[in-house]
């Protein structure tokens, strides 16, 4: 925790940090969600649904010093899909470290990702067990989940593929670093903390 913390607040002048996770399931499927009622006709979502196309998954990535979103969407969400993601982040970013902050999934940990890491100079920074609310691409995510899908009925993934797409780009539009994170928790001040359990 402390790491990740020490990267959020001085991020280290050799590299850039990156946080990842992935979202999803993304299923062609009703979502509830808050919206306006018209008057005498309300919108009404399907009872029932099939997954006829499958589900998708999506991997994300956010640069708290830019404050901008990238993505991937793959049908899986293995240790191939996350490498590519890592490629590519690693081709916007030629000659810098960059430490990527993410969670105990097992694909993060395959042998050919550390492998290809080490030779990349990627360091991964792995979160506490249960600390997932560390990664700040988490609160990206609830804006993504409360703007583009809730209170919809996309019928097919290419539709909901182009709300999130169009999400993202609003965002990336809009978007401001990040920083502070978590100034006022509880955690801050949790800095003796092994001393105390001891």
């Amino acid at each position: 925790m402390h790491r990740v913390l020490a990267l959020y607040d001085t991020p280290p002048a050799d590299g850039r940090v990156i946080c990842v996770d992935e979202f999803g399931p993304l299923n062609s499927m009703p979502r509830k969600g808050k919206a306006w009622g018209r008057v005498r006709r309300p919108r009404r979502l399907r009872a029932t649904y099939n997954r006829y196309g499958g589900v998708r998954q999506m991997l994300a990535a956010l640069d708290p010093a830019t404050g901008k979103l990238y993505y991937r969407i793959h049908p899986r969400k293995r240790w191939r899909e996350f490498l590519g993601l890592l490629k590519a982040l690693r081709a916007r970013r030629p000659g810098q470290k960059l430490y990527v902050v993410l969670d105990n999934f097992s694909p993060h940990k395959h042998a050919k990702v550390r492998t290809w890491a080490a030779d990349n100079d990627v360091e991964p920074v792995f979160l506490p067990t249960h600390g997932s609310w560390l990664n700040w691409i988490e609160s990206e995510f609830a804006a993504l989940r409360y703007f583009a899908l809730n209170g919809t009925d996309r019928r097919s993934h290419d539709e909901q593929n182009a709300a999130v797409a169009a999400h993202v780009r609003w965002h990336n539009t809009r978007a401001e670093p990040k920083t502070d994170f978590a100034p006022d928790s509880a955690i801050r001040s949790w800095t003796d903390y092994p001393a105390r359990a001891a």
